[in-house]
Formats: structure tokens, sequence, C-alpha cells
């Protein structure tokens, strides 16, 4: 599948905006991405498994909540950093 990276993360990707990694699940993925980047996950991801609160995951433009999501070869994930400023 293909996931697409944020602006805010390219920095541990090589400025890549999109990367494809294997897995079944949303966990899986995500932990080939950090076996290609390391330490990209925790910036996604919880000491306790969790979706950051500041990040939202996109499944072929329906977001997802849990790291168990079912995935396919053909699927697309988008990971969007939330903005503040002051």
């Amino acid at each position: 599948m293909r996931i697409h990276i944020p602006g805010a993360l390219r920095s541990y990707t090589g400025q890549q905006t999109e990367v494809e990694v294997g897995g079944a699940t949303l966990a899986q993925a995500l932990d080939a991405l950090d076996q290609r980047f390391p330490g990209i996950r925790f910036r996604i991801i919880t000491e306790q498994d969790a979706i950051r609160p500041h990040i939202r995951i996109f499944v072929n433009d329906r977001q997802t909540f849990h790291l168990t999501e079912p995935l396919h070869d053909d699927d697309d994930v988008h990971i969007v950093c939330a903005l503040s400023g002051g």
C-alpha cells in the first residue's frame, strides 16, 4: 500500500511524499514504515499504541481510529498532522 507522508514528517523519509510498505493492518504498515525510517512511528503513535491526538489517519479517504484497521495492497493511507500556532 502507499502511505502519504505529511510535510512535518518528511525529514524522517528523506523528503519522500509517498512510501510503499506492506502489512495486513495499519499497525503492521506503521511498523514496516518505522523499520525503513526509524523513529517515525513514535511521532504518529503513543507509547500506549494509540494514534496521537494531533494526528489523523485516513484509509482510502475514510478516517480510521484503530491500529487494527485491515489494509490491502491497493490502499492509500494518508497521515495528517494538525497544525497550531498563535
